[in-house]
């Protein structure tokens, strides 16, 4: 299940793209959901697990994948960590919902993220409350994000 915290959290990697430089092993690069997020969020296709190609950049190292895609593979791959998903565009919102379907996971947010218009379930930690769509998530969100 997905956890949300809103709002300062001195236990969550604030920076996961640091995280990801000095702890990504090959085998997350070319694991299929990795590459899924990785084809979804930069339109970039694994090519080993230390080439991907990018139609804008080319030949590139994983190091230079986007900050969403980075901090989508550190919260899947160490979901024992809270990650800053607040680096994370909306693009990757239904990703983190499809983390939070296969494990447990935590993530910090400093932002109310777009969850789209579906219907999906998330324990927000600051309340307790479980949510179902975004109709339950605003108020809650909106009472404690500034």
């Amino acid at each position: 299940m997905l956890s949300i915290f809103f709002g300062d959290m001195p236990e969550a990697i604030y920076n996961p793209v640091v995280y990801f430089k000095n702890t990504y092993t090959d085998d997350w690069i070319t694991d299929p959901l990795s590459k899924d997020m990785i084809r979804a969020v930069d339109r970039s296709e694994v090519v080993g697990p230390r080439v991907i190609d990018s139609p804008v950049l080319g030949g590139i190292s994983p190091l230079e994948l986007s900050g969403g895609v980075k901090t989508l593979i550190a919260m899947y791959k160490a979901p024992h960590k809270i990650f800053n998903a607040s680096v994370c565009g909306d693009n990757c919102a239904r990703w983190i919902l499809k983390i939070g379907e296969l494990q447990d996971v935590t993530i910090n947010l400093r932002h109310l993220m777009d969850f789209g218009e579906g219907e999906f379930t998330a324990r927000i930690l600051n309340t307790g409350q479980i949510v179902h769509n975004m109709d339950e998530l605003l108020p809650i969100a909106g009472m404690i994000v500034r």
